[in-house]
């Protein structure tokens, strides 16, 4: 098998990685039900940043997402890089801005993966290490920003269940998508960096070997 069709589960990974990523970035307000962390309410008469109604959901993401317990009705609130967001009701509790200002690795994890799923298509051997580093960085800034997703979870459970309400916060989609964006990119990382060696193993011995080496080795299998 040729070192190019070697690569070629790679440059797939790659541009699956580069999917699930970019609809992570842009989930709000595209996709708003790719979010990181919510919360469900289940009693307690609470109000969350602008909204004046009770809230039976909250939606943590890129920006954020507040669910009217009545109604039904979404509003989504993109107050830019790094938003702060408040829930109130007997007592108050707020998301600061500090925990939130991470999320934006997202969008330049997904910037490097396209790079790198643009240099897998070149059979050039000097721009295949290229995609293989650049996969590598990808993976690595899709890591932090997967550890950078924990953080916010595990702060938003804490301070939720400050309010002294029936709640229940878990993980959103996106929070598994960016795991699964991972291992894609970790996985062509590695099927690119192979592929490389494979093409430069097949150059090296593609040259002739000198007739004094040949003539030794006949020697010595007499």
């Amino acid at each position: 098998m040729s070192a190019r069709a070697f690569c070629i589960p790679g440059v797939v990974l790659l541009f699956c990685a580069f999917v699930l990523s970019l609809i992570v970035a842009i989930s709000l307000p595209a996709l708003p039900a790719l979010d990181i962390t919510r919360t469900h309410f289940s009693s307690g008469s609470l109000a969350a940043g602008n909204s004046s109604g009770e809230i039976g959901q909250l939606r943590v993401l890129r920006a954020y997402c507040i669910y009217d317990s009545s109604s039904g009705d979404r509003t989504c609130i993109d107050q830019g890089h790094g938003y702060a967001v408040t829930v109130s009701g007997n007592s108050s509790i707020t998301i600061g801005s500090s925990w939130t200002r991470g999320l934006a690795v997202h969008p330049v994890a997904t910037i490097v993966t396209f790079i790198a799923f643009l240099l897998s298509l070149s059979s050039h051997i000097t721009v295949m290490l290229l995609s293989s580093i650049a996969s590598g960085l990808a993976a690595l800034l899709t890591l932090i920003a997967f550890a950078i997703d924990i953080a916010l979870f595990v702060y938003v459970k804490h301070k939720m269940a400050d309010l002294d309400v029936e709640e229940h916060t878990i993980t959103g989609p996106g929070f598994w998508i960016t795991f699964a964006t991972f291992l894609l990119l970790l996985i062509a990382s590695c099927t690119v960096c192979f592929g490389r060696r494979k093409e430069r193993m097949a150059g090296a011995t593609a040259y002739p070997s000198k007739p004094g080496v040949l003539n030794k080795l006949a020697f010595w299998r007499r």
